[in-house]
């Protein structure tokens, strides 16, 4: 199951970077086309996950699918916890974000950011799938990054207008603010329990 836990999560990333940078070349059909089969794809491989727990018994699924530093005994990971609650989450995710991507067709039509505004969406997909999947606390930091990232970008698509501008500034203290309370949060299990801050506990 490795490999569809990785389409789940890479499908929207690809989709966003194609929209994203080349999204004069595909035309609006073209990026929302791509964003929305990315997003889809995600969505129904979610659900057989999920059928998969619930109907057929699958063990939870706890692994590394990369490892991109080794210090000093220190481990930092790529990697998923997928169980029930996992999976129910990536269907949440992903549905909701289709919903919002057809959505996304008529709301934008006449916006000269199209491409722009679907690339952004399907980037938050990918944020947040990395969010609810990751097995450690370097990689769940880096999808609430992620989310913070996108939402500061999504908030403020529209920078020529001051509220647009102000609203985005306020959402970036806010998640700064979050930001400190994870790190403090990490160091905290780091400091009590002994345990690697890169590997979570399962949560079955």
């Amino acid at each position: 199951m490795q490999s569809t836990y990785l389409t789940i999560a890479l499908a929207p990333l690809v989709a966003a970077i194609v929209a994203g940078l080349f999204g004069r070349s595909i035309g609006r059909t073209g990026a929302h086309s791509i964003t929305i089969a990315g997003v889809g794809l995600s969505c129904g491989l979610s659900m057989y996950v999920l059928y998969k727990f619930l109907y057929e018994g699958m063990a939870p699924f706890n692994g590394t699918v990369y490892t991109w530093l080794l210090s000093d005994g220190l481990s930092m990971q790529v990697g998923f916890l997928v169980d029930h609650l996992t999976a129910m989450m990536m269907v949440v995710v992903t549905f909701v974000s289709l919903m919002v991507h057809v959505y996304t067709i008529g709301y934008m039509h006449d916006d000269p950011g199209y491409q722009r505004f679907f690339s952004y969406i399907s980037l938050f997909t990918f944020s947040m799938l990395m969010l609810v999947m990751a097995n450690n606390f370097m990689q769940l930091f880096f999808g609430w990054e992620g989310v913070g990232l996108v939402s500061y970008l999504l908030i403020g698509f529209w920078y020529t207008r001051p509220s647009a501008v102000f609203a985005n500034l306020k959402a970036f203290l806010v998640n700064r603010i979050g930001d400190f309370g994870f790190v403090l949060g990490i160091a905290a299990v780091l400091r009590y329990t002994g345990r690697s801050t890169t590997r979570r506990c399962s949560r079955t």
